[in-house]
């Protein structure tokens, strides 16, 4: 059967230099560097931040420490844009040094969770801040968004304690806004952590790949999601959506 191909996503890789070659001797090829990186950031849905060597990042105050909170001030400044911020593994621990984890949910790598747990309470006491709650879970979404009115009776809310089925439909942005005929306000969202970004964590490396079929899942239908495990052969883990649109 002939298929006609077609790609929701772009993906873009920035790095410090163009030739980067991992901790496990993996090497890769970036398209842009951090300065123009930071220089295009408007233009991207999708902030993936990933793992790996954080510590000496955050004591030096290096990048992507500026781009990541850069991104979150577009969001602050602009929040009528659907803008997602995505880590994988200890790259929780950029998002939680730069103080966007405050009053959320999040995860890590399971080696990783005293030190994230600590991490974040220094944050809290230097920022002043909300705490920032640890779920041992493959992925968590913070995804505040939308007007949610009553949280005890919008069925689109899914709670660590609820057994309630995902839907199929995709309820995420445009399909949800129009099938219940309501309009985000953006009033609503400035008031929301983050200008209302959707903020995503996920554990060891694996896991995000379940976060990844995640957003394919919100952002462009759960058909296409479950399509691409299944061309994977892989078996997509759910997590945990907190307050927000479970797709």
């Amino acid at each position: 059967m002939h298929r006609t191909a077609s790609k929701a996503f772009k993906c873009t890789f920035a790095a410090e230099e163009e030739h980067t070659v991992s901790a496990q001797g993996a090497s890769f090829r970036a398209h842009i560097d951090f300065k123009e990186a930071r220089e295009r950031l408007q233009e991207f849905d999708v902030l993936v931040v990933p793992g790996g060597g954080s510590e000496p990042i955050i004591k030096a105050k290096a990048e992507p420490l500026h781009i990541i909170k850069a991104y979150a001030d577009l969001q602050k400044k602009n929040p009528s844009r659907e803008r997602t911020l995505f880590s994988v593994c200890t790259g929780a621990f950029f998002l939680a040094q730069q103080g966007l984890l405050a009053g959320q949910c999040a995860t890590t790598h399971p080696d990783y969770y005293v030190k994230f747990e600590n991490l974040c309470k220094m944050v809290t006491q230097r920022d002043m801040s909300e705490r920032t709650d640890l779920l041992e879970e493959r992925y968590v979404v913070n995804n505040p968004r939308f007007d949610l009115g009553d949280e005890d009776e919008n069925p689109y809310i899914r709670r660590r304690s609820d057994g309630r089925r995902a839907s199929m439909a995709r309820k995420g942005s445009n399909s949800w806004k129009e099938s219940n005929n309501r309009r985000e306000s953006n009033a609503r969202r400035m008031s929301l952590k983050l200008g209302g970004m959707r903020v995503i964590t996920s554990g060891g490396i694996t896991t995000g790949i379940d976060a990844a079929l995640y957003l394919v899942s919100a952002m462009v239908s759960h058909d296409s999601a479950n399509e691409v495990a299944r061309l994977m052969q892989y078996e997509w883990h759910k997590g945990v959506v907190v307050k927000g649109i479970d797709v």
